[in-house]
């Protein structure tokens, strides 16, 4: 028996090299130093360096310790790191003994991922709040697992030459600490204390001029300013918050007032989740939200009456007024933690406001010396520091439907994060829609979405979208061969694609098609079979030239059908229609054959002047563009049930429906309900659901003196009927049995939650959004898909 086992021991003990190259997110998350402590503790010889692209090592031992690291590389990655792949390969060996971390390389195309920026983690806030620790309220501590990555980062491969602290030169313990493999902050990139900085200061603004203050900690003088009300520019990873007390009613309404917020609701930051639970309804999903690594803004139920016991926050009403929802966070940064106090500090605000840097439409300010000009008319003070922000990243906005997450605003903490897709694409860039523009880069199987850019009308925000193309562009390697653009012939997004196409092809891609395709892709689907789509938002430009928006469509990625729709009524006015609910109201009670009598909410609203002139308006077809819009139709409802007349953020009437529908009474049962016209008459012949019952039903039971939150419960529950008897159609007529529930509308948990329920218990197969947003945020994702489909010879034209 010994004879014939000697070759394979004489083969285990030859020694095996093999080079591993691995890609994800594993530049300055402490991947090196994990490849070094595993590669030590296996007895292997080597080094392992940065690459743009990912970490390449080479290993060199005994057979079944070289497998034995490649099998470990994965599953034991360190916290922040992401693994897409490992490959490796046989090399000659070379010898040797020991194994080093080598400086990294450059040059090559980009293929590695940046990490997102993580929350302060539990080791660095312990040294935050230890006297004798030397980054003992340091208000830039940070370690290998936290702190800021993306928006410090300049270029790849990730290393501290290519981020924002390359300007500070690191004292002689930080750089102890950063060359070696068993410490922390072991090619920490940001690493840094209070011998070398970065640095905080607080600038005062005194009668229209700016002052320093020196010589005090500008924390103790910032929290000292909150506590008194002021209004203080925050600097962040991302970009300025605007800070004031919360509790503070004079303060949230001073903020209010100068950033022409209306009635749109502001997050607020506690110092814990238990700070809020007399607030809100905080569920375990959602507490993992707030408390875990990308730290979002949580939108969460509100409690109706909260009761409050001596010492609780009490947020001041003007913070999220008639929203059913309260937006809120946890502090991610150090100088978070500070405002808020540490233990032992004197009294301060313990709860903020923290909002945006920026006037409602504009961008994000992240210059400091841009915030000392475009917030002067904002802030009373500006918290700033002199470490540069590189990339704008606003906070991401998160809530839970039916315990999973729903992603409403996708970017601080999951961006540069990719999507995977479920089919190769070729190098292409989605330029998204024009609200919540979010644009998307994709190549092979994976698409990058961008951070939440904005409102593409505001030219900051178009210059914005410019600036993190190119960024995004070269942090990925990806270099567009086609671009993908929405088919409105006005969507600025859509003109700068067709400008910046240099004779390369441009595709594009109706509105709730690309909507459906996105929430496919996330879910992985390869698009050989058909969904049924459900896209409802507001606006969307439609094939026949109307505003569509209540849409149902059998799709794939390659081609849509249009199964059934709303009726179209006029849009009186366009974005006059969207501002002021009770036009729409009076359009859909018009279009239904219901007089404008003076005892419905919608019809005094709207004063006497403005009465004529829609009624004229309607009369002659002037500016009214037919619209199958199930956004506006909440808006109209909201309108006539008496809720909201006047819209001051997008979807508020809608919102505020949605708020008012939660306090109904769980025992009532009564459904409205749309009739469809199934007629040969129907242009498209698609099935018409025509609301025109259920706006009857509404106005009786108004009359009836039926309270405005058994009407909003009411109605929601039509919608959710009519969605499930059109998918019970289209499965009927075309055998699909798998929906597709997208578009802004279905960040309403209300409905997204009642048809989810309502189809599954019918045996469909119900995909929500998970990864990205159900509104226009997510659109560039389902853009990118579908132009995938299209053929390479398309022309600017197709």
């Amino acid at each position: 028996m010994s004879g014939p086992q000697a070759p394979t021991a004489v083969a285990e003990n030859t020694p095996r090299r093999r080079r591993v190259t691995v890609r994800g997110v594993v530049q300055g998350v402490g991947f090196r130093p994990y490849l070094y402590g595993l590669a030590t503790e296996l007895a292997l010889a080597g080094h392992v360096t940065n690459t743009p692209e990912g970490v390449v090592a080479e290993v060199e031992g005994s057979a079944a310790a070289v497998a034995r690291f490649c099998d470990l590389i994965a599953a034991q990655a360190p916290p922040l790191a992401r693994v897409e792949s490992v490959h490796h390969r046989e090399m000659p060996p070379v010898g040797g003994t020991a194994f080093t971390i080598l400086t990294s390389r450059t040059g090559g195309p980009a293929r590695t991922l940046v990490s997102p920026d993580s929350a302060t983690c539990a080791d660095c806030l312990a040294e935050l709040a230890t006297p004798a620790d030397r980054r003992y309220r340091h208000p830039f501590v940070n370690c290998t697992h936290c702190g800021p990555r993306f928006t410090i980062v300049t270029g790849v491969p990730y290393d501290r030459a290519n981020t924002t602290m390359a300007g500070f030169a690191m004292c002689p313990d930080c750089a102890r600490e950063y060359a070696d493999p068993a410490d922390r902050r072991f090619h920490a990139q940001p690493v840094a204390c209070p011998a070398c900085g970065p640095r905080l200061r607080l600038v005062l603004a005194r009668e229209a001029r700016l002052r320093n203050v020196e010589g005090a900690d500008p924390v103790t003088e910032a929290r000292a300013l909150l506590k008194r009300g002021a209004i203080l520019a925050v600097k962040g990873l991302g970009g300025y918050h605007l800070a004031c007390d919360a509790s503070n009613q004079g303060a949230v309404a001073l903020l209010r007032r100068r950033k022409a917020r209306g009635d749109k609701p502001f997050a607020v930051m506690a110092r814990t989740a238990d700070d809020l639970r007399h607030l809100v309804r905080l569920s375990p999903a959602e507490r993992n939200l707030l408390e875990g690594r990308a730290r979002p803004v949580v939108l969460v139920r509100r409690r109706p009456h909260p009761s409050y016991a001596p010492g609780d926050l009490r947020p001041a009403q003007a913070v999220a007024p008639g929203s059913p929802d309260l937006g809120v966070m946890l502090p991610y940064t150090p100088v978070h933690h500070l405002l808020l106090g540490l233990p032992g500090d004197p009294d301060g605000p313990r709860l903020l406001v923290m909002t945006s840097g920026n006037l409602s439409g504009e961008p994000i300010v992240t210059d400091d010396k841009e915030a000392l000009e475009r917030l002067a008319h904002l802030a009373d003070a500006w918290l700033t520091h002199d470490r540069p922000i590189h990339v704008p990243c606003d906070d991401s906005v998160v809530r839970v439907c039916d315990g999973e997450p729903l992603v409403i605003r996708r970017s601080r903490g999951y961006v540069p994060l990719p999507v995977s897709l479920p089919l190769p694409v070729r190098p292409a860039l989605a330029v998204g829609g024009d609200l919540k523009n979010a644009f998307c880069l994709g190549t092979g199987r994976q698409a990058w979405l961008s951070a939440h850019i904005g409102d593409m009308d505001d030219v900051g925000t178009q210059r914005a979208f410019e600036r993190a193309v190119a960024q995004l562009e070269s942090i990925t390697g990806v270099r567009p061969e086609a671009l993908v653009r929405d088919r409105h012939p006005g969507y600025r997004s859509a003109g700068w694609a067709d400008r910046n196409a240099a004779h390369r092809p441009v595709v594009r891609v109706q509105h709730h098609h690309a909507h459906i395709a996105a929430a496919m892709a996330e879910h992985g689907l390869d698009g050989t079979r058909p969904v049924i789509g459900v896209a409802f938002d507001g606006t969307g430009h439609g094939d026949d030239g109307a505003v569509w928006g209540g849409e149902f469509l059998c799709a794939d990625y390659d081609r849509f059908i249009r199964l059934g729709h709303l009726a179209y009524v006029p849009l009186p006015g366009g974005d006059a229609a969207v501002r002021r609910p009770y036009r729409m109201a009076l359009a859909h009670l018009r279009a239904a054959g219901i007089d404008w009598s003076d005892d419905l909410a919608c019809t005094t609203a709207c004063p006497p002047d403005e009465l004529h002139v829609l009624e004229r308006q309607l009369e002659r077809g002037l500016n009214c563009v037919p619209t199958s819009s199930m956004g506006r139709l909440f808006d109209a409802v909201s309108s006539l049930a008496g809720v909201c007349h006047r819209a001051g953020y997008e979807a508020q009437a809608a919102v505020e429906l949605e708020g008012a529908a939660l306090h109904a009474p769980a025992d009532d049962t009564t459904e409205y309900a749309f009739a469809l016209h199934a007629s040969e008459e129907n242009r498209d012949g698609a099935v018409r659901a025509d609301p025109a019952p259920v706006l009857a039903a509404i106005v009786g039971d108004l009359r009836a003196g039926v309270e405005p939150a058994l009407v909003a419960a009411r109605f929601h529950r039509a919608v959710t009927g009519l969605v499930h008897r059109m998918c019970a159609r289209a499965r009927e007529r075309h055998g699909l049995d798998t929906v597709a529930l997208t578009g802004g509308v279905f960040a309403n948990t209300l409905l997204s939650s009642a048809c989810a329920a309502t189809l599954r218990e019918d045996g469909f197969t119900v995909l929500r959004h998970h990864l990205v947003p159900p509104n226009d945020g997510g659109l560039a994702l389902g853009q990118l898909m579908v132009a995938a489909r299209a053929t390479p010879t398309l022309t600017p034209t197709d």
